[in-house]
């Protein structure tokens, strides 16, 4: 054991028992009962109770051999803060606190729990060496993968790992970008790209590309220039800031080879999607 984290926790154990002493009679009777502690119900068993009254934690914490990183919030009701400032006193070198100001014990908000899981997994990495990421096994260069919960979806590109979701306006949790905005992503991507490589190649001093996209529907009535004339269509806005010492010419021209960039072009021409069940 190299590190361990503590959140809103009590010095004794048994300084929680009084949140649970109206059951103590069913605990006795049945060896498990229902509590409600933070306005959340737990199933607790007997022999859990039994663990709480024996544990004395001062010299586990006093001989522990590992980093410590206390977490607790003043405005903690369940666990007063006096209990962080014991774990802490008892604690030996490397031992670190933080103040989760605003939180209550069970971090309900989840800018509370978000902000904490980074705080622990900035600290930790001291202390342990970075985790691989697990696989999605898969013989195509990407894969993605969605479980239970809305709408996280973990992808795998190559050794890059990144994530997906929906804005917390439409049920999601926004740990990720949105698909449409990947989608803005790669084509700014290869637009930033493309114009780099065709200003070396030429010799140019492109010092920096800024690329703005926004995507929407607009009816297609109001495009004069598009083939489809009736509904809506996709509509992608990309506005790009070109810095060095470029003169007009050069900025047009750039300005032409940012829609031969191979996203651009194959958002324009026909794509064809094959999909199949895997067994």
């Amino acid at each position: 054991m190299r590190a361990v984290a503590t959140i809103g926790a009590p010095y004794q154990p048994e300084h929680v028992t009084h949140l649970f002493e109206a059951a103590q009679p069913e605990l006795e009777a049945r060896g498990v009962a229902e509590v409600r502690i933070g306005g959340r119900k737990f199933t607790l068993k007997k022999q859990f109770v039994e663990d709480v009254a024996r544990i004395k934690t001062g010299h586990l914490i006093r001989d522990l051999k590992a980093a410590l990183l206390v977490l607790h919030s003043p405005q903690d009701e369940i666990v007063e803060i006096d209990n962080a400032t014991q774990l802490f006193k008892a604690a030996q070198h490397p031992r670190s606190f933080i103040s989760l100001d605003g939180a209550d014990h069970l971090l309900s908000r989840p800018a509370d729990s978000l902000y904490v899981g980074e705080a622990i997994a900035a600290w930790v990495s001291r202390y342990l060496d970075a985790a691989e990421a697990i696989p999605l096994p898969s013989a195509y260069p990407v894969v993605g993968r969605i479980e239970t919960t809305p709408y996280l979806m973990e992808f795998q590109i190559g050794a890059h790992h990144l994530v997906a979701d929906e804005p917390a306006s439409v049920g999601g949790q926004d740990l990720g970008p949105d698909p449409y905005s990947f989608l803005l992503t790669a084509l700014g991507a290869c637009t930033g790209m493309t114009l780099r490589m065709f200003a070396e190649r030429k010799g140019w001093d492109l010092q920096e590309v800024r690329v703005h996209l926004q995507h929407g529907k607009v009816h297609a009535q109001d495009c004069a220039e598009c083939e489809t004339k009736e509904g809506k269509i996709d509509h992608i806005i990309r506005v790009i800031e070109l810095e060095g010492n470029l003169d007009a010419t050069q900025r047009q021209r750039l300005m032409e080879i940012a829609d031969r960039c191979p996203v651009h072009r194959t958002l324009h021409s026909e794509v064809k999607i094959d999909t199949r069940l895997e067994a």
